[in-house]
């Protein structure tokens, strides 16, 4: 793994933040300052393609990237775009499959919500 991949990886998994290309880009730039936008995206790809990091793609919104590679549901602020990570339990599953000619490999679940700092900014007059 190059040097420029090891670093966007490692950006990727280092938090729980689901960032968008130009975010982890930024942060790269910090690192690396010679570091080009292009292959920042390029490697994002080759990540996404080799199965180490998930790609989000998101309605409206740049795509996010996620360190988590299982198959999970994701809550979505609908005011500021804040990505969460949902725990599915594997039994709400089952009911699924059962009506399928075959198991389910894999799944993707966004729901979309008013996340509580967008609520309270709202009672707030603020937005």
């Amino acid at each position: 793994m190059t040097r420029q991949r090891e670093l966007i990886y490692r950006i990727v998994t280092a938090a729980p933040e689901h960032r968008t290309a130009e975010e982890i880009y930024d942060l790269a730039r910090e690192q690396m300052p010679s570091l080009a936008r292009g292959t920042v995206y390029r490697n994002l790809g080759l990540l996404v393609q080799a199965g180490q990091i998930r790609k989000l793609e998101m309605a409206d919104a740049p795509a996010r990237y996620d360190r988590e590679r299982r198959p999970h549901p994701h809550l979505i602020c609908q005011r500021c775009g804040r990505v969460e990570d949902l725990v599915m339990p594997e039994a709400l599953l089952a009911p699924l499959e059962a009506g399928l000619p075959g198991p389910i490999t894999g799944y993707e679940l966004k729901l979309y919500h008013i996340c509580p700092a967008c609520r309270g900014a709202r009672k707030d007059g603020a937005r």
